[in-house]
């Protein structure tokens, strides 16, 4: 099975599972059946990207990016994953 994330000005909505017959035209297929948008494939061993696609999760063009979470101190391109800060420790 294929799997095919669906943009939103940049941002993923929505990932939906596509049958290996339609993978080449994914896009088309998807738009075929009246889901009109942007779809970009994704995949679980990130043979389409750093990784696959969740919700709320960016797309530069060629790679999904996890979505922001608060308070976070940058992104680390290394591991692919935001930087938490370390929690304080209980008094």
């Amino acid at each position: 099975m294929a799997h095919f994330a669906k943009l939103e000005n940049g941002t993923v909505a929505t990932v939906v599972v596509v049958d290996n017959a339609h993978e080449a035209n994914g896009e088309t297929f998807l738009n075929g059946l009246g889901l009109d948008g942007t779809w970009v494939q994704t995949s679980y061993n990130a043979s389409f990207g750093k990784k696959y696609a969740g919700i709320g999760d960016t797309f530069d063009g060629e790679n999904f990016k996890p979505a922001e979470p608060e308070g976070n101190l940058g992104f680390d391109e290394e591991s692919w994953s935001w930087i938490m800060p370390e929690p304080e420790p209980a008094p």
